[in-house]
């Protein structure tokens, strides 16, 4: 059966989610939903469907829909995420939402709550772990291989000029690291912060964050807005007591390395994925394909429950650096 899906908010994130879902073969594009009406109609133009202009003028309609993308924007790219989600988890509708869940706690809570409430699929485009390296890497470490867990590394940086909030850098980014963090080695269980501001920058657009785990791993988190192109996109090193991998660009470079040989084993693109945008279609295409295959809202891939624990740890970085303090979550 093809699912007749709409994408809220077209800008520059939404329209990759609507080419997506336009190419997949068990997706149809049926409505795109803008505030601003020059993008909704240039959109469904393009994509051959219909335009609406808000969320409750698209569910009054009568258009049958089977999931939505939300990929709307707002202050530190998550202002405008609330209203919208809530309009069509209310209505039933499966959503995918934009990263971060909110630059709110309370705002993610809420709409976690409501889809468990609702038992409707809610996820976030947590890309940077749907990739064929991040699936290799995490079956080594399901599989044993790296032994029990020592600690992880995990660098993410940009070039990033824009200047909004103080907490830009951390709210806006680093859903992304959190989860790929969490993803290998689970849930956080104390978190220590320190921030900097890059020459002539009103954010705190540098910051390394430590971490302690449930599970007793320590890590860091190097991240910035201050990056040059040629530093790469990010580095994930995790450390066991038999070995380590190291994930190089989210896709592009993999490499296991024993603890007590010299034998590596890597790959390079492993699936064929050559480039970080080529994560977009790999994160939506699995979410469309656990909708086709009706599984359970509570065992959704890269959930919106997944999401708010990254961005609970963001909160506490952001806490700790504030209060000098270790926050314990």
């Amino acid at each position: 059966m093809t699912l007749k899906v709409g994408v809220v908010g077209v800008g520059n994130i939404g329209s990759i989610h609507a080419g997506v879902y336009h190419e997949h073969a068990k997706t149809e594009l049926v409505a795109v939903c803008d505030i601003n009406k020059e993008k909704a109609d240039a959109a469904a133009a393009k994509f051959g469907c219909r335009a609406f202009y808000s969320v409750q003028e698209m569910l009054a309609s009568g258009i049958h829909l089977d999931a939505c993308s939300m990929a709307t924007k707002g202050e530190e790219n998550g202002g405008e995420h609330y209203q919208p989600t809530m309009e069509l988890l209310e209505a039933g509708i499966p959503v995918l939402g934009e990263k971060p869940i909110s630059n709110r706690i309370d705002e993610g809570e809420r709409m976690v709550a409501l889809a468990k409430e609702k038992q409707v699929p809610y996820a976030v485009n947590l890309n940077h772990r749907f990739t064929p390296a991040a699936l290799r890497a995490k079956e080594w470490v399901e599989e044993g291989r790296l032994g029990q867990l020592h600690m992880i590394n995990m660098k993410m940086w940009i070039n990033n000029p824009v200047e909004t909030s103080p907490w830009f850098h951390l709210r806006a980014l680093h859903p992304h690291s959190f989860d790929v963090i969490r993803y290998f080695c689970g849930d956080v269980k104390r978190v220590a912060a320190f921030m900097m501001k890059g020459e002539n920058r009103k954010i705190w657009s540098n910051t390394q964050v430590m971490l302690e785990f449930e599970n007793g791993a320590i890590g860091n988190l190097v991240g910035s807005y201050d990056a040059g192109a040629s530093y790469g996109l990010e580095r994930c090193e995790v450390v066991g007591s038999k070995g380590r991998f190291v994930l190089d660009d989210a896709c592009e470079h993999l490499t296991f390395y024993p603890r007590h040989s010299i034998a590596t084993e890597s790959y390079s693109y492993l699936g064929g994925m050559r480039h970080f945008n080529e994560t977009f279609k790999s994160r939506i295409s699995d979410w469309i394909e656990q909708l086709d295959a009706k599984v359970p809202y509570d065992q959704i891939n890269g959930s919106g429950q997944e999401a708010l624990k990254a961005q609970t740890i963001i909160e506490a970085a952001i806490r700790s650096f504030e209060t000098s303090s270790i926050v314990e979550l």
